[in-house]
């Protein structure tokens, strides 16, 4: 096979990723799940011509050096690819993730109201958390979005690679790439405070310098989206903090405790009819309440506000999983597996 029969398969079989494998025939997930095509296995031979054949001649070089690169890749029939190449057992591989030609509706999402409301804020810091695959780029894109539909403003995004393309509506938007506009996320998001934007998404807060750098700016009037890879919003508050080292964690903690506006922490699970997948999320949001436990070091507490904040549009990941199995949305194994507290949904019935 071709890359382009491939990626024509892929966007045929409406697949979300592609993986490329030495050892094995093309790899599609349909739905959350892995399906191998109907073709024979592909040799190293095979995924270091795929990979070579996608690269210019100074993305090989990265790659040679990095031994990882990632990039988007566009053709006029196909749409938008991210594109990850990597090194297995001394060979290049490719992981590939097919980007959507719109962004959909919150309504098509699932996602919660409140995240609307989130992306209104004038200031602070909204961020979107969960594992690798569960949408979080699509989230914040619809945020991006919302605000060009309904704010004259800058937005500025930092992206490792570029997935969906704005145009500009209301706002000004410019959309800088990693590798191709940046050397690294740390450096971008230095810079692009010189460029008099009001919003600022970030695709990942990867190390220290881009999470004290992205607090800072949240700190002085901008809007700051990003996502993290943590699995609640309890645990990503801690994340944050303990990025910092000891002795500047008490700041980091005055300071998340200021800028915060709000967390989604969000899964994509299996639908119990098995015809596609269905949102879960839980939602923190920076009450006065949430800031003083924030403030305070006492990031467990945070869960509490959450399970008593459902007026400020808070919920648990267990409450919205066990919602998503009362309505017959996801299957009763997949809401316990997925749950933080595997005993509060047995206790519910």
């Amino acid at each position: 096979m071709d890359m382009r029969q491939i990626l024509r398969t892929a966007r045929k079989l409406s697949a979300s990723d592609i993986h490329l494998v030495a050892g094995l025939p093309p790899a599609f997930r349909l739905d959350g799940d892995i399906a191998l095509a109907d073709t024979e296995a592909m040799s190293r031979d095979d995924t270091r011509r795929l990979t070579m054949e996608l690269l210019t001649d100074e993305q090989k070089a990265v790659l040679e050096s990095e031994r990882e690169l990632c990039f988007s890749l566009f053709d006029d029939a196909m749409g938008r690819f991210r594109v990850n190449a990597y090194y297995h057992a001394g060979n290049p591989e490719l992981a590939i993730r097919l980007c959507g030609d719109r962004i959909p509706e919150a309504g098509e999402l699932g996602l919660p109201a409140v995240l609307a409301d989130l992306a209104r804020r004038t200031n602070g810091l909204v961020i979107i958390t969960g594992p690798t695959g569960m949408g979080k780029t699509t989230t914040l894109n619809y945020m991006v979005d919302l605000i060009n539909r309904e704010r004259r403003c800058k937005i500025v995004t930092i992206e490792d690679p570029v997935e969906y393309v704005h145009q500009p509506k209301q706002a000004v938007v410019v959309q800088q790439e990693i590798h191709l506009d940046s050397k690294s996320f740390s450096r971008a998001l230095r810079h692009v405070l010189r460029q008099d934007p009001d919003v600022i998404a970030v695709g990942e807060m990867r190390d220290y310098e881009t999470v004290s750098t992205a607090l800072n700016a949240a700190e002085t009037g901008h809007l700051v989206l990003t996502t993290l890879h943590t699995p609640s919003a309890v645990q990503t508050v801690e994340r944050i903090i303990g990025v910092f080292p000891a002795a500047q964690q008490q700041q980091a903690i005055i300071q998340v405790a200021a800028s915060l506006q709000g967390i989604v922490a969000q899964r994509l699970l299996p639908m119990a009819n098995r015809k596609g997948r269905v949102l879960a999320t839980e939602v923190l949001v920076a009450t006065t309440a949430a800031r003083r436990i924030i403030r305070e070091n006492e990031c467990h507490r945070l869960a509490t506000v959450i399970e008593t904040g459902q007026q400020y549009g808070m919920q648990s990941m267990d409450a919205c999983l066990l919602g998503l199995y009362e309505r017959g949305d996801i299957s009763y194994e997949v809401a316990v597996a997925h749950a933080h507290d595997p005993s509060y949904i047995p206790k519910r019935f």
